[in-house]
């Protein structure tokens, strides 16, 4: 072998048995590399030698584990060439153990035999003064146990009379060791009474030193007490005497603050008045203070310096009165509808205050912990593997980045982790923060409420009803834009769910508000002028100026609707790119909980995923937006709460289309549109309903036949087709003029917005007509070739005016259709022959007309039909409709003409 191959086998055994040391790779890899050549400066490194090192060290890691192959496969080996002789051997070993037994038993009763009568009784003699000797002296244990019991009252009062607290300390320090001697005696529970009296007698003698010490900051005397009080047992009582006395300032302060919107208890009313938000920011940093300036003496004093300033901080808000949750709650009542703000402002004084106690504890916890000299290179380092890797065990699992050295709040060290205080100081606002959609819902109204109110200051009623609209609109967006804010501030985005659900119902109770009374209010717009041309062509339409504006005014309303349903489409936009920020963030916080927190720490975290905030609900939300804005085909599982993943059951395709979160205020606004729609074409039908208001009451339905027409039917003379009615020539001319209306208003994007909602529309064939306009759109839909972007609604495509007008003459064709045939028609109470004829002319007219709009009404054509059936047949039908009641149109007309 050659030296450099024993060389390389040497450093290869070293680096094993450096290895065995360490229970993680991470921690190995990471001590093997900080050598003395490597540990220069990160600019000046050499970083080729780092890569040699590594590449000396991957060969070193190939030769160990090529070695332990081979010596593993040795022992395999060995080990089936021994498995067959095990039965063996044991069967072996059972025989010899019969065999020893069997000469024991024969050399025991050999050795017996051997020793004479005299030797064995001097033997028991021996055994006899040796048992008597150690209860002898177990009994002068005892006596000299209740002699030091019968002079320890005297002992340790004389002690504290003198003044010597460690010497008594001690002394009964032993005397406390003793009284398991005493248990299960009468004795034990009056000398345990004895114990505790002169326990409280050298505390009661301590307290007022104690105290001079605590307040005169003297560490040393404080230091030699707490060392008394813990050899005593006393050591929750002297952090209680240190806790009481070093916070009694900031209590102090809390209590006599003069508080303009909160409980007071004993206010000073000397300081000035204040707000409840104002005065914490003050008391945090006086605390903040406080909390500094005791990190030396705490440090010097007690052993666990963070787990005693977090019961220092536990105790000063239990101390507190009103208590904070008193005070929190006063403050909401105080403000009532527009409290949420406020709880985010002190919401956010307290995260501020947290940060800081954070940062505190990480350096009473760095310098709790001793300092570690770097240890040679290739040297073993067990200590400083073992504080490494219980720092990295708690939160460090494989298959993650290793942890930063950087300490975030609320993501450092182990020994932090275990402390409450921070869920106490967080635990008054969760239910306020588990009814944020309240809080959000109520404040919302309030600010609609103070924007109506507004306006109403400002003259805004004498405004156009559309512009008020639009103008209302335009601040409620903001104001649900501020929202998404608090909804982060106050909730840190496990509100998230109920944001959507606040904002949701908040616009669309704006709108409902709109649609309700949108008849009540009167028309505000002014009247148009008739002097142009178009106007002067529609003159001949029988529209007073009073129609003109009222369709003026529903347009306007209906274009008012298509800009709110721009912004609101903007706004959920924004929406989606918010509730993507925060699912990425819960990802993050989720996959390396040690360098990310959701909220300010990780009790505030704690305290909110142990809510009811953190549901199926939310988790399901951050889910589908992370797969419309990042295209992900594994559903985020619950961030911190491991039973809800079962509940992520999405699809591996996410839909090509995002759908709209605000569900209600979509509805809303369709039912708004509609609702104008139907304003607007009641206004434009209506002087063709008034020419119908009197057709059922025409003398024509019951008059007789004329004898002559009869005679001429019998003897088959040929007639001809009668002409329809005034009133019926009348309302087609009017339908006829409905083409010229539209063409005023082909411009116009109103009468584009929301067509499906028009009613009598068949959506079917709107999409097809759209579609036959646009056939390059299917291609071009998020999903087809690419994913869609972040999570943006689709803003649709301009629809050619033709398709608009087709599509409101085919819903006013409709809309008349049916009033017709269920308002008009059903009026006639009498039907003769002639009337029937007439009537049937009429219908064959106004089906002629309805086609002309492309209006096909299957009500209009059975009213024609019926109409014209013989009197034979019209009976059957009538006579089946009135068993059925399925054909109302053959029982009515049947009892026109009098045949039931």
């Amino acid at each position: 072998m050659t030296r450099a191959t024993m060389a390389i086998s040497s450093s290869t055994t070293k680096l094993i048995e450096s290895l065995e040391q360490y229970d993680e790779a991470v921690s190995w890899i990471n001590d093997t590399l900080e050598t003395p050549e490597l540990s220069t400066d990160a600019g000046n490194g050499d970083l080729t030698e780092l890569d040699q090192y590594i590449t000396q060290l991957l060969t070193s890691l190939d030769i160990a584990c090529e070695d332990t192959s081979a010596q593993l496969e040795r022992i395999i080996d060995d080990v089936s060439r021994s498995i067959p002789r095990l039965t063996y051997d044991l069967h072996f070993m059972k025989d010899g153990a019969l065999t020893l037994q069997t000469s024991l038993v024969d050399v025991l009763k050999k050795s017996k035999e051997a020793v004479p009568p005299e030797t064995s009784t001097a033997l028991d003699n021996l055994h006899h003064l040796d048992t008597i000797k150690t209860r002898m002296e177990a009994a002068r244990e005892v006596l000299q146990e209740a002699e030091s019991w019968s002079t320890l009252e005297m002992e340790v009062t004389s002690l504290i009379g003198e003044r010597s607290y460690a010497k008594a300390a001690e002394r009964l320090s032993e005397a406390n060791k003793s009284m398991i001697v005493f248990q299960n005696t009468p004795e034990y529970d009056p000398r345990r009474a004895l114990m505790v009296n002169l326990q409280n007698q050298l505390e009661a003698s301590l307290s007022s030193a104690l105290v001079s010490a605590i307040n005169s900051q003297d560490v040393a005397a404080c230091k030699e007490y707490f060392s008394i009080f813990s050899i005593i047992q006393r050591e929750s009582e002297f952090r209680n005497y240190y806790n009481a006395s070093r916070r009694a300032a900031i209590v102090s302060m809390w209590q006599s603050a003069n508080l303009s919107d909160a409980d007071n208890n004993t206010p000073d009313m000397n300081a000035p008045v204040q707000s409840f938000a104002d005065f914490l920011p003050k008391f945090y940093t006086s605390f903040i203070t406080l909390l500094n300036a005791e990190r030396g003496p705490i440090t010097s004093i007690f052993p666990d310096p963070p787990t005693t300033l977090s019961h220092f901080i536990s105790s000063t808000f239990s101390a507190l009165q009103p208590t904070f949750s008193q005070r929190f709650a006063s403050f909401a009542s105080y403000y009532g509808e527009s409290a949420l703000s406020h709880h985010v402002d002190v919401l956010q004084a307290t995260e501020q205050f947290a940060t800081g106690v954070w940062k505190l504890m990480e350096k009473l916890n760095d310098a709790s912990s001793r300092p570690r000299p770097p240890p040679p290179v290739n040297a073993e380092r067990p200590s400083a593997h073992r504080r490494r890797s219980s720092r990295m065990s708690i939160s460090w699992r494989p298959g993650q980045n290793r942890p930063s050295t950087l300490n975030v709040p609320g993501g450092g060290d182990a020994n932090l982790d275990n402390l409450e205080w921070d869920q106490e100081l967080f635990q008054p606002f969760i239910d306020a923060q588990v009814d944020y959609v309240s809080l959000e819902r109520r404040y919302l109204d309030q600010a609609l409420l103070e924007i109506v109110t507004g306006d109403s200051r400002d003259g805004a009623q004498a405004v156009d009803q559309p512009r008020l609209f639009r103008e209302r609109a335009v601040d409620l967006v903001g104001a649900a834009e501020e929202s998404m804010a608090r909804c982060k501030a106050f909730t840190h985005g496990f509100g998230a769910a109920g944001l959507i659900q606040a904002v949701d119902g908040f616009f669309a109770s704006f709108i409902d508000t709109w649609t309700a009374e949108l008849d009540s209010k009167p028309a505000t717009i002014s009247s148009r002028s008739f002097d142009s041309a178009s106007d002067l062509e529609l003159a001949d339409l029988d529209y007073s100026t009073e129609d003109w504006s009222d369709i003026q005014l529903s347009l306007q309303l209906l274009g008012s609707a298509r800009m709110v349903s721009d912004r609101l489409n903007t706004f959920e936009t924004k929406l989606r790119s918010f509730l993507a920020q925060i699912a990425s963030h819960f990802r993050l916080a989720q996959s390396d909980p040690q360098n990310f927190t959701i909220a300010a720490t990780k009790g505030e975290t704690q305290l909110l995923e142990q809510s009811t905030l953190n549901s199926a609900e939310l988790i399901a939300l951050f889910s589908i937006v992370e797969q419309e804005a990042q295209g992900l085909n594994t559903p985020m599982t619950a961030p911190l709460s491991a039973p809800l993943t079962s509940t992520f059951r999405h699809s591996a395709n996410p839909p090509t289309t995002p759908e709209s979160m605000l569900v209600q205020t979509h509805k809303s606004l369709s039912t708004f549109a509609q609702r104008c729609q139907v304003s607007t074409q009641r206004t434009i039908l209506s002087p063709l309903r008034n020419l119908l208001s009197t057709y059922p009451s025409l003398s024509i339905w019951s008059m007789r036949e004329d004898p002559q027409k009869a005679l001429a039917a019998d003897l088959q003379i040929p007639t001809f087709s009668l002409s329809p009615t005034d009133t019926v020539q009348r309302v087609a001319e009017g339908l006829l003029n409905l083409p010229r209306l539209f063409e005023v208003y082909a411009d116009d994007d109103a009468l584009a917005f929301s067509l499906q909602t028009l009613p009598f529309l068949d959506p079917d064939l709107l999409k097809s007509a759209i579609e036959q306009q646009h056939p390059e759109a299917t291609s071009s839909q998020p999903g087809h070739g690419r994913r869609a972007s972040v999570a943006a609604i689709p803003k649709p495509a301009p629809i050619d005016p033709e398709v608009v007008s087709s599509a409101w003459l085919a819903s006013l064709g409709h809309t008349f259709v049916n009033h017709l045939t269920e308002k008009v028609l059903p009026g006639i109470t009498s039907l003769s022959v002639p009337g029937a004829a007439q009537l049937s002319s009429d219908l064959e007219y106004l089906s002629n007309i309805a086609r002309a709009l492309n209006v096909e009404n299957e009500a209009l054509e059975r009213w024609r039909v019926v109409v014209n059936s013989e009197p034979e047949e019209l009976r059957k039908e009538a006579r089946e409709a009135a068993a059925d009641g399925k054909d109302l149109v053959a029982l009515r007309v049947a009892k026109m003409r009098g045949w039931l």
